[in-house]
């Protein structure tokens, strides 16, 4: 049978991977796009740039807030498998769009199941989930699928709306429904926004002399970082099973903010000093003495999630889901692409 993907989300980081990964498995590929004045398909481009485009990948404009259009899509389209990845997927920002979070993130979820219960058929669907749904109790790593949820921010409850009902359409109603609770996952593809892009961006600016120094949150919040790509292969392999299950995805190891910003700098050769704590900890060039980062209380959350720490026993047992870059390697990777980026911007 003909194997045909939707992809909401297809212009963001696990997007495009999944995209670029699906069409080498041989399949057709549709991307939803929400339209904007400028065009944001920068990820996109080695594959609007191939034999793929207009041949086997297509993209259309579209939002989760219009369930019609949704219909309309999965209609006209009639695919084999959905990935649901669109969703205002910012913890920060969330807190500040509440409301939108809720209606796109949640909601349009719900939207979309209903598109595919009416008229998706046999269709298979995947569901974005996030390790932000466990909020970091200590008590509880590391996380698995039995973890109690008790997410901590507006992003992170909207997230849970749309896992459940995930699990309550695939219940009700017999379809193939699961959701990837994936953790932390980084690349050079990341939004300039996160704290991880913002970091090695920062490095490859202050290289370049065109940033003085990096201003951060919590420095001792803990995160399980992995890579992109190594996640989308793990999505995808959830739609391959016989029975629709929920899986953790995650690299089973813990690094602190402050560990990603000390390996990005020694990965330019230099080695940062710390000193104070709080809001009053500065990191200075150990050599020059230079100031290279400071805390500003207003990049802390309302509400703190310390500790994200996966465990991926059931998917690395159940999907072979295995993890190919560690975290040393992820972060060279980003610094090094942001240095190349800025090296061309010169």
């Amino acid at each position: 049978m003909k194997k045909i993907a939707l992809i909401t989300g297809v212009s963001g980081q696990d997007g495009s991977y999944l995209a670029e990964f699906l069409l080498e498995q041989g399949y057709e590929v549709h991307g939803l796009i929400r339209r904007h004045s400028t065009e944001n398909l920068d990820r996109l481009a080695d594959i609007l740039q191939s034999p793929y485009h207009k041949v086997k990948f297509f993209l259309h404009y579209g939002d989760l807030t219009d369930s019609s259009n949704l219909i309309r899509l999965v209609t006209q389209i009639k695919p084999t498998e959905v990935y649901n990845l669109a969703a205002q997927s910012h913890v920060g920002i969330s807190f500040e769009v509440p409301e939108y979070t809720a209606e796109a993130t949640g909601v349009g979820t719900l939207k979309l199941l209903e598109a595919l219960r009416l008229y998706g058929g046999s269709c298979r669907f995947y569901q974005a989930s996030t390790s932000e749904l466990f909020g970091g109790l200590e008590e509880t790593a590391p996380q698995s699928e039995n973890t109690p949820f008790y997410p901590k921010s507006p992003y992170g409850v909207a997230k849970l709306y749309s896992y459940w009902i995930t699990v309550n359409y695939r219940e009700s109603y017999q379809m193939y429904a699961c959701n990837g609770i994936l953790f932390n996952h980084e690349s050079p593809r990341r939004g300039e926004n996160f704290v991880t892009r913002k970091i090695t961006l920062a490095v490859a600016n202050i290289m370049a002399g065109k940033q003085e120094k990096l201003s951060l949150g919590n420095l001792n919040a803990k995160r399980d970082w992995g890579y992109a790509r190594d996640y989308v292969i793990g999505m995808w392999k959830m739609l391959q099973q016989d029975k629709a299950a929920d899986y953790v995805l995650a690299t089973g190891e813990t690094h602190t903010v402050r560990e990603f910003v000390e390996e990005a700098f020694a990965h330019v050769g230099i080695t940062l000093r710390f000193e104070g704590s709080g809001i009053e900890e500065k990191a200075y060039d150990a050599k020059t003495g230079r100031l290279l980062l400071d805390i500003n209380p207003e990049f802390y959350r309302p509400a703190e999630v310390e500790l994200l720490w996966g465990d991926a026993s059931k998917a690395e047992r159940e999907l072979d889901f295995k993890r190919e870059v560690g975290f040393k390697e992820l972060v060279a990777m980003m610094v090094d692409a942001d240095m190349k980026k800025e090296a061309g911007t010169k």
